[in-house]
């Protein structure tokens, strides 16, 4: 099936190696160095799904640019490709809600799987006769309503990430109404899919690996699993044997086109300072990090608030004290971090087995267990929402979504 043209405004020293990479995966790249020349472009085109401009080396031209992909009723996606800097003065500024930044430096591959997520998304099809048709008019609403991506961090194993992950979608899912995406991104000892009963699954690195081969392209969405309690459940990996082509800047633009259609994405990380899990920082509204009351998972949480002041993420962690009716106070954990807790989670003892026997939640099978009134009070922290039994005092609204811009 022939794929759509991509329109290339970017400086020379950019512009040729993109284009190559576009064309290698099979796209049209069409290079223009002037709007007139794009003006010419969309008058003999109309297969344009997105044009890649330049948003900070001539910044009137970029506006010229931009003018006419919105000129003559055309709405044409467009991706500017500015740097860090300047994405934080005009974030938030897009003009068309299907509009995108990227930021340098970046590589013509990561750029590439962007443009092929807003392919996708720009709802373009070719049936083969003839250009590409824009599918109906775009609707706005939903892109107010983009999912929180929450990560689920420590770099100390044995913390309670996973169960911390599965219970709390489960209750933003079954108590609280939310439609919510989990995403096993633990490549190496990743086990949610297991955890929850959940067989012979497709995984992301399954699909990317068809598709190199010549198969349909697929969203994180489209290969994600059914589980009974409702949400959807998706893991990267089965094996850390496959996962090469788990390239990060890709696999973190795969989860961020996710939020599309869900209220939560909750991305459960193993515990290391991968490039894939520094992929996903970035894209994370929030990162919770489960702490036990323990010495190395108090030194493992401080190393994280050091790597996170150097990352520029250190405003999005937040504690979650696990197993918090033994061992060290809650007031000193905070002190010795220097975290906020959001919530405090007691120790579930053999209720988290039984559950996982029976390919379950905690919340689903024991909604009337304390443990499973911890998860509530997290669930409305998370939603910014107070609850009837708080675990402690934080401040309401930490999560609320009406506050957290959605990040691109």
């Amino acid at each position: 099936m022939a794929r759509p043209a991509i329109a290339v405004a970017l400086p020379s020293g950019e512009s040729a190696p993109v284009a190559a990479e576009l064309r290698a995966a099979g796209f049209t790249a069409a290079t223009v160095n002037h709007p007139d020349e794009l003006e010419a472009l969309l008058s003999s085109r109309r297969d344009i799904a997105v044009a890649i401009l330049d948003g900070e080396t001539d910044f009137d031209q970029s506006l010229e640019y931009y003018a006419l992909l919105r000129d003559n009723g055309r709405a044409i996606p467009a991706l500017m490709v500015v740097s860090e800097r300047t994405l934080s003065r005009i974030n938030g500024t897009s003009g068309g809600v299907e509009d995108e930044y990227f930021t340098r430096p970046y590589s013509a591959e990561s750029l590439r799987w962007r443009v092929e997520a807003m392919c996708i998304r720009s709802q373009t099809v070719d049936d083969g006769s003839g250009p590409i048709l824009q599918g109906g008019p775009i609707e706005t609403d939903g892109w107010a309503q983009r999912a929180v991506v929450i990560a689920i961090f420590n770099p100390k194993g044995g913390v309670g990430k996973t169960t911390l992950a599965t219970n709390l979608s489960s209750a933003l899912q079954t108590r609280r109404g939310q439609n919510v995406m989990l995403v096993d991104a633990d490549t190496v000892t990743g086990h949610v899919a297991t955890s929850l009963g959940i067989d012979g699954v497709r995984t992301l690195a399954d699909s990317w690996l068809d598709q190199s081969e010549g198969g349909p392209f697929e969203t994180i969405a489209d290969i994600a699993s059914a589980h009974p309690s409702g949400m959807r459940v998706v893991s990267l990996s089965s094996s850390p044997l496959n996962t090469e082509i788990l390239e990060p800047a890709r696999v973190a633009d795969a989860i961020n086109n996710a939020r599309r259609g869900f209220d939560f994405v909750v991305v459960d990380l193993h515990p290391s300072y991968s490039d894939l899990n520094r992929a996903i920082f970035e894209i994370a509204d929030r990162i919770l990090v489960p702490v036990t009351p323990d010495v190395p998972a108090i030194r493992a949480a401080v190393q994280l608030t050091d790597y996170a002041d150097e990352a520029g993420v250190r405003d999005r962690l937040a504690l979650v004290i696990n197993r918090a009716n033994s061992g060290v106070t809650v007031a000193d954990m905070e002190r010795t971090v220097g975290m906020p807790s959001l919530a405090l989670i007691r120790s579930g003892g053999l209720l988290f087995v039984r559950a996982a026997n029976e390919g379950r939640t905690v919340i689903e099978m024991f909604p009337k267990e304390r443990i499973t009134e911890d998860f509530d009070v997290l669930a409305d922290r998370v939603l910014g929402t107070p609850s009837a039994a708080p675990a402690m005092k934080v401040p309401f609204g930490l999560f609320n979504r009406a506050k957290v811009p959605a990040r691109v």
